[in-house]
């Protein structure tokens, strides 16, 4: 009866846990679509790690973060660089004993793109939580895919 209840207690403590760590990593994400709305530059690139990837749109959008701050920087002299609010999120805390590695997928909101993805890796440093790769994409609906790909190729697009 008392392994019992050792044992219901060890697994609440570990759901609440990945609840806090969800929190947790959802507040980063949301600070960082704040910073970005804002224009705050330097809170912006302090929710990455120094080290992160950032995976941009287009194809050759694959940046350090000295890059991707570089391609940036003009976008955080305006009163709001861009943004992308989450409409939904998926936030899941590796099943491994530190608990210090996520990872996420959002649907985000674009008043310029539309509909858009955001998805990537974050890790619990000795700072917090910090994204390690993030990669925002096109969501392309099925049917039009077609239509896009041949965009992408400068061919024309299929009739339908």
């Amino acid at each position: 009866m008392l392994t019992a209840l050792i044992a219901a207690l060890a697994l609440s403590q570990s759901a609440t846990a990945a609840q806090t760590a969800e929190a947790q990593v959802a507040s980063v994400l949301d600070r960082l679509n704040q910073a970005s709305s804002t224009a705050d530059e330097a809170t912006y690139f302090s929710l990455f790690a120094p080290d992160a990837r950032f995976v941009g749109t287009d194809a050759g959008e694959h940046w350090t973060m000295a890059q991707f701050r570089a391609f940036a920087e003009p976008w955080f002299k305006k009163d709001s660089a861009w943004s992308f609010p989450a409409t939904s999120r998926t936030i899941t805390i590796a099943p491994i004993d530190c608990r210090c590695i996520a990872w996420f997928e959002e649907k985000l909101a674009s008043a310029s793109y539309g509909e858009t993805r955001g998805s990537g890796v974050m890790r619990l440093t000795d700072d917090g939580w910090k994204i390690e790769q993030y990669v925002l994409s096109f969501a392309v609906p099925n049917d039009k895919a077609d239509a896009v790909v041949a965009a992408i190729k400068g061919e024309p697009g299929p009739a339908h």
